[in-house]
């Protein structure tokens, strides 16, 4: 047995660690590095999950190539569209 943390609570601490660098930039008033941040946070646990299932296949459905790197096509996520209502409003 491995002594490796569940998934879901390396999931918990990553979103723990964005979600106060991105209220931090917010209440600054720094909308642009809070929209990178968010992006960011997509593609840190999106690598996370595929490496840690296994799915590294699935990666090019996320606008990500196997090393994390972005491609051409952008997906919205909850976390996107929270930044852009917020650029809009």
């Amino acid at each position: 047995m491995t002594n490796q943390p569940r998934l879901i609570d390396e999931l918990n601490a990553l979103h723990s660690t964005y979600v106060g660098a991105l209220n931090t930039a917010l209440d600054a008033g720094e909308l642009a590095f809070a929209t990178e941040l968010a992006a960011e946070y997509d593609r840190e646990a999106i690598l996370l999950m595929a490496e840690r299932e296994g799915r590294q296949d699935l990666l090019g459905h996320f606008g990500l190539d196997r090393d994390g790197s972005q491609l051409p096509i952008a997906r919205v996520t909850p976390i996107r569209r929270f930044m852009q209502n917020l650029r809009a409003a």
